[in-house]
């Protein structure tokens, strides 16, 4: 069960992992899209679905460990009414200018920024969603006077950053690679800990003038609380042979994101790390709850 709209990053990457596990299991696994209120209604289908394994969550940092600090209620427990399977990957976001842009990197563009308060302007997709914290923790971390302006799509994000209407942007990597490549846009900086494979050359924030800055996103398998143990542990090794792929490896790098699995008991210690650590950074930067 996948809450967001077929196409998306999100989407591809269950995809090529559901096809691996398909084909080592001998049976297909079907992907059904339920894109509305953030993956909140798919999450909500599974919790109410029999724990038996034939019925799992696609999770994501956002509809996972963020929306608890986002909505003032959601109808399940991220912690108490599902059970962890595994990880499938991690991804940052790129803080990108145009490529032509005079911004030679990250700290050049924190000292512009510094000697021009309130004139720049970032880009990111809409008020919540972990590109606009990823600049609201930037924008504190740097202490730099910024204003961030909000779009509806990462379409949107990018035609504001070639047309000039912001001078930089934080989004997801997958848009920005092709750009990037192309040297119409110019990736600054990475927002996760260490830098990202495809983009081997670009520094992370944190190695540019913001030390210890660090915001990534993540994907993983869910399934409802009750499900046997040794169901989700068969789950879980499948989900590891199909991540440790070699092509699968590559196809998530080509989407932005770093082919990754791990145990469901670190899936859930991340889990619950990162609900506090969003709720801290939602706080800070004073978003009210829907």
């Amino acid at each position: 069960m996948v809450g967001y709209g077929p196409g998306g990053t999100g989407d591809l990457t269950v995809r090529l992992v559901a096809q691996k596990m398909g084909d080592k299991l001998g049976q297909p696994l079907v992907i059904e899209n339920r894109p509305s209120a953030g993956g909140i209604v798919a999450s909500q289908a599974v919790q109410q679905a029999a724990p038996d394994g034939y019925t799992v969550n696609f999770i994501a940092a956002g509809n996972f460990a963020m929306t608890p600090s986002l909505f003032k209620s959601l109808p399940f427990d991220p912690v108490k009414d599902f059970e962890m399977v595994s990880l499938i990957g991690t991804f940052g976001f790129a803080l990108a200018v145009d490529g032509n842009a005079k911004f030679k990197d990250t700290r050049d563009f924190i000292e512009q920024a510094r000697a021009n308060p309130g004139k720049l302007f970032i880009g990111t997709i809409s008020v919540g969603s972990a590109q606009f914290l990823a600049a609201e923790v930037f924008k504190s971390m740097a202490k730099i006077d910024v204003t961030i302006v909000t779009y509806k799509t990462s379409g949107d994000v990018m035609r504001a950053l070639r047309g000039g209407d912001v001078q930089a942007i934080f989004e997801t990597l997958a848009p920005v690679i092709p750009q990037a490549k192309a040297g119409t846009v110019k990736v600054l900086g990475v927002t996760e800990e260490q830098r990202f494979p495809g983009l081997p050359q670009v520094p992370t924030i944190a190695e540019s003038g913001v030390p210890n800055y660090a915001v990534a996103g993540w994907n993983g398998l869910a399934v409802p609380a009750k499900t046997p143990r040794e169901v989700i542990q068969k789950l879980n090794a499948e989900v590891n042979a199909a991540v440790a792929q070699p092509d699968i490896k590559q196809k998530f790098l080509d989407l932005g994101v770093t082919a990754k699995g791990n145990t469901p008991e670190q899936m859930q210690a991340l889990l619950v790390r990162d609900i506090q650590w969003w709720r801290d950074v939602i706080g800070k930067a004073k978003i009210d709850k829907q």
